[in-house]
């Protein structure tokens, strides 16, 4: 789904469309305000005055250098007239689940990949084999675009598809003609279309490998694809060197993984400002059984208990630490979840300010 969340919204707010608009922050404060006059006031990244990070901003917004992950003060110095808007998951949650359903109307066998992401077989989907005319991939094609449109008519959204042998090209097909894009690529077209890319669009590539492929010469996926299997085994290892040189050449024989389970359910939240473990005490008590109502609400929606508990810290330096205890029973609810993480937070030295905190379940059972 193209910028999802953003998308989402601007159905809400379509006066937005076409603007630098970021997602991210929370609290009422960052609501839209409807005025005396019926319009709606929104608040300028500009006088953001918290913490916290994009998830997500429209095109628009890109523009100008912001994107996922972003810090919201950094953004505001790049696009300080983009309006900001606080995130909604309900909302994207419900849109996820229509258009998850709107894909299996046509195609069931689906891997879902989180939120917004999905990879689907269309190979044994009526019409996918046949031939339009000269083009080969005529079929496919087709039954692509039926996808996208009724993607469009469940929720009012665009998508971008890849439609490829396997799923590493698909990953990257999908990103080569966004927005609202469709790209098919056989295995003829890796050359002109996939080769030219640099190797951190190979998903798996991060930016360490990358680095180490860059002090080779190693810019590109073509380039990468024309270096020795010996080469890359020598310098990345027997297992990742032949990966490397199997997903440059475009290869991946990896299946559907239509069953899979979720391996933890956690919740965090990044404060405002740095909070002080004893002068802060009661506001941090409240936020902390708040996120573990949290986990235990999806835990319960989707129907499993956490046997392992556990809670993750920031700190004012940045520094991250975790603890996890594991439980006798697998647990649900909100109290046993709450005290569990209570038990991890006393291994914790609080001394220093607090900018994040997070509490997880994880060992997941069905229920």
């Amino acid at each position: 789904m193209d910028a999802f969340y953003a998308s989402v919204e601007l159905l809400r707010y379509p006066e937005l469309q076409g603007l630098p608009v970021v997602i991210g922050g929370s609290g009422r404060r960052h609501q839209p305000v409807v005025q005396p006059d019926g319009t709606r006031r929104f608040a300028r990244l500009a006088d953001y005055a918290g913490r916290g990070v994009i998830t997500t901003a429209t095109y628009a917004a890109r523009d100008y250098g912001v994107g996922s992950g972003m810090g919201l003060m950094k953004a505001a110095q790049r696009a300080p007239d983009a309006l900001l808007l606080p995130a909604d998951f309900e909302r994207y949650r419900d849109y996820s689940r229509r258009f998850k359903a709107a894909v299996a109307e046509i195609a069931p066998v689906i891997e879902d990949r989180g939120i917004d992401e999905i990879f689907i077989e269309l190979t044994d989907v009526p019409g996918a084999q046949d031939s339009v005319g000269f083009d080969a991939a005529g079929g496919v094609r087709a039954l692509a675009q039926e996808i996208r449109n009724n993607v469009r008519r469940a929720t009012g959204l665009g998508c971008s598809m890849g439609v490829t042998p396997n799923k590493l090209l698909a990953k990257i097909a999908s990103e080569l003609d966004k927005p609202d894009g469709l790209t098919v690529l056989v295995e003829a077209d890796l050359a002109a279309r996939v080769w030219p890319l640099p190797v951190r669009r190979i998903n798996g590539i991060g930016p360490k490998a990358a680095a180490r492929l860059l002090a080779l010469g190693v810019r590109t996926i073509g380039e990468l694809a024309a270096r020795p299997r010996a080469e890359l085994v020598a310098h990345f290892g027997r297992a990742y060197g032949q990966w490397l040189h199997e997903a440059a050449l475009g290869r991946d024989d990896r299946p559907l993984q239509t069953h899979g389970e979720p391996v933890s359910m956690s919740r965090e939240t990044t404060f405002e400002r740095d909070l002080h473990a004893v002068r802060d005490r009661a506001l941090l008590a409240r936020i902390f059984t708040r996120l573990a109502e949290q986990v235990a609400t999806d835990l319960q929606r989707k129907g499993y208990a956490g046997r392992t508990i556990g809670i993750k810290l920031r700190f004012e330096d940045f520094k991250t630490v975790t603890r996890e205890l594991t439980l006798a029973q697998p647990v649900s609810d909100a109290q046993a979840i709450r005290h569990a993480a209570g038990l991890c937070l006393k291994r914790v030295d609080l001394s220093r300010r607090l900018r994040l905190l997070g509490v997880r379940a994880g060992s997941l059972v069905r229920l």
